[in-house]
């Protein structure tokens, strides 16, 4: 898939929202935005310089402008700061609840209120903590405020739009003509809110690039400052994505796996059932992506273990340079994620291809069978998989599609002797794995 064909995917759900990509917590972040005034306490603490405080934590809806206009009603909201702590949500509603802090001339930051022993004596007092995230549509609504301010121990982070209900496993997904119109048209809304709230059009930018199947960007000091999404030079977030931070894990033996560098038909639209060499196996071929940017390809092939507790997995991978990275020497580590469940694979052989162009690695693992059912079980879910060399580090989230209808086959065949495996159909679709 080149950037053309990712841009043009760009789609919107109706309401239309910018949505994250993992699931919301058990938390208010969760619940539709609601609003909350408190004077910044203890007095002992701010003196004659405490703040009046809005906080706005949760989902931003399309009624969230509404209930806010009826929240300003009701209470004097002169020279307050709205404190942004919020996952992001419908692109409309934080337009419009954007526009309807700049007419109150209010100011904005990111952090999270926590209230403070009540005094019959006087006004409702929280603590401001600066410990908060503003995702997605929130960066946009951050922009409404007059003077903007993002504290060194909070993150804004951007991501590019998607429909909702296809956001876990966009490759998989189709999309229609009426999807494009609308993200085109909203697009330019958001363009023009940006420049209207003066900030810069870079924060579109930024945002657009990365793809619903990457972590999102958060955004570092210099951004944050050329974006114009702050107004102040007070010290703010410097980590540049999140994908470049993956944990080192230890790898696990070497396995028994399916001959992966000669796997043939693999699907980018939804696991198949393959087979192989004589064994079945299930795979899925994805794009590898950074920040938006197509940098290769790679298959993840499941095959049977030594027994019902574990699967081998294969990851196979061709990567080149791209326009503004150089191509790693080899790959360090790989490892996979589904919720509370983590594998590492071991790194087999990763080495330069066609006159030093291409960078083709293969990895292997024993994986538990319960990290396998978790991601192939019934509803969508996703799977985490990160690599990481002396250069870069890339984290791609990918889907179930296919996962479930198709693990109990594999598992089916699994129970039998090994010289009884081979009786999976082979896929007729997709793409061409790495050779």
């Amino acid at each position: 898939m080149n950037r053309s064909i990712i841009l043009a995917a760009l789609v919107l759900a109706t309401p239309i929202s910018w949505m994250p990509t993992s699931s919301p917590s058990a938390s208010d972040r969760s619940l539709p935005m609601h609003f909350e005034l408190r004077m910044q306490g203890p007095p002992s603490a701010c003196g004659s310089n405490c703040l009046k405080l809005i906080g706005a934590s949760g989902a931003i809806t399309a009624d969230s402008p509404r209930q806010f206009v009826a929240f300003a009603k009701k209470n004097d909201l002169t020279g307050a700061t709205v404190v942004l702590d919020s996952d992001g949500g419908s692109v409309h509603g934080a337009i419009a609840l954007g526009r309807e802090f700049r007419k109150l001339n209010l100011a904005t930051t990111v952090g999270s209120l926590i209230d403070l022993p009540a005094d019959a004596h006087s006004e409702p007092r929280a603590m401001l903590s600066p410990r908060a995230d503003c995702e997605s549509m929130c960066a946009f609504l951050l922009l409404g405020g007059i003077q903007r301010s993002v504290p060194s121990e909070s993150r804004v982070m951007v991501h590019q739009i998607w429909l909702g209900d296809r956001r876990e496993d966009p490759t998989a997904a189709s999309y229609s003509a009426e999807d494009l119109v609308l993200v085109q048209r909203d697009i330019g809304r958001l363009a023009q809110y940006t420049a209207e709230m003066g900030a810069s059009i870079d924060l579109l930018d930024v945002a657009l690039r990365i793809p619903p199947w990457e972590p999102m960007h958060a955004l570092t000091r210099e951004e944050l400052r050329r974006t114009r999404l702050v107004t102040d030079d007070i010290d703010i977030p410097t980590p540049a994505t999140v994908a470049r931070s993956v944990p080192k894990s230890s790898p696990q033996p070497e396995a028994r796996v399916t001959d992966g560098a000669q796997m043939a038909t693999i699907s980018q639209q939804r696991w198949t059932l393959v087979n192989e060499s004589g064994v079945g196996s299930l795979a899925r071929h994805h794009p590898l992506t950074f920040e938006g940017e197509e940098i290769g390809s790679f298959d993840l092939v499941v095959a049977c273990g030594s027994n019902a507790d574990s699967y081998d997995v294969t990851y196979i991978e061709r990567r080149y340079s791209g326009e503004e990275m150089q191509l790693p020497v080899a790959l360090q580590t790989v490892s996979l994620r589904v919720g509370k469940h983590a594998a590492a694979l071991k790194v087999v052989s990763s080495e330069r291809r066609n006159a030093d162009e291409h960078l083709v690695t293969h990895a292997v693992g024993r994986v538990p069978a319960a990290l396998i059912r978790a991601f192939a079980a019934m509803g969508s879910h996703s799977m985490l998989v990160k690599t990481e060399s002396s250069n870069l580090a890339t984290a791609i989230r990918i889907g179930n599609t296919g996962a479930s209808q198709n693990l109990p086959r594999l598992a089916a065949a699994c129970g039998k002797a090994p010289g009884e495996r081979a009786d999976l159909s082979k896929a007729k679709t997709g793409l061409a794995a790495v050779k």
